[in-house]
């Protein structure tokens, strides 16, 4: 768990979930735009960054059960969580494991029930990172450079495995708020697909539809950092 900027007196702590290949550093910017209101947290998988020794992990629910055990020293604050693509996921299983959390956000991410073939797992090096530079998200200058890609491609090819590999076990609802953002351009996400976080709650939701491609977020961090703030601070006057 990585906390970038330390906020004693927010009201809620912001657990946020990495993209594929991604890492906690991706979410200093929002940790920066938040505080003092909310407290970021951000997770780092193994096998990336600082722990890049550490071998990756390859199944959605095994992230989740790590993250949970990391998490209990930080549930004396209601817990919000955010993840953006693979991460919207694992905050959907982690949601479903957590006490009361008070809201979900996500991003970039089909719904839980929703499946695609697309799974770009046996494809060569050379077309898994063609893929990664269309959706963007990564750095020109890392994917051009053998000795870092050879450094990070076992990651990535791990959380695709996590990912492709997941199945949504239904019947299982969560009944906190669902907040969903999505770009209008993404070639991984429908418009249809991101609605349909909807029938993943009984409580009550939205989706946010923003001009951009897979990694939107970037480009509309504003206009998703004032949804977010709106979000949380109405949650921290709903406490007692």
């Amino acid at each position: 768990m990585r906390r970038f900027e330390r906020a004693p007196d927010a009201a809620v702590r912001l657990v946020c979930l990495p993209h594929a290949g991604g890492s906690a550093s991706f979410f200093f910017p929002l940790a920066k735009a938040l505080v003092p209101a909310v407290e970021v947290l951000a997770v780092q998988y193994p096998g990336r960054q600082d722990r890049r020794h550490e071998p990756p992990v390859d199944s959605i629910g095994e992230l989740t059960d790590r993250i949970l055990a990391v998490l209990r020293p930080f549930d004396d604050r209601p817990l919000a969580l955010f993840g953006h693509s693979m991460g919207a996921i694992i905050g959907y299983e982690l949601a479903l494991r957590l006490p009361a959390p008070v809201h979900l956000f996500v991003s970039g991410r089909r719904a839980p029930s929703r499946y695609r073939d697309d799974d770009p797992r046996g494809v060569s090096d050379e077309r898994l990172v063609a893929e990664l530079r269309k959706l963007g998200g990564s750095d020109a200058a890392m994917l051009a450079d053998p000795e870092l890609l050879a450094m990070i491609l076992p990651a990535i090819r791990s959380d695709y495995r996590a990912v492709e590999s997941y199945r949504h076990e239904p019947g299982r609802r969560l009944d906190c708020p669902v907040t969903a953002f999505t770009g209008d351009r993404d070639p991984r996400v429908s418009v249809g697909e991101a609605r349909a976080w909807a029938e993943h709650t009984t409580g009550p939701a939205e989706l946010h539809v923003l001009p951009g491609g897979h990694f939107f977020l970037v480009e509309q961090a504003a206009p998703m950092i004032a949804t977010m703030t709106e979000k949380l601070a109405g949650t921290a006057l709903s406490r007692p």
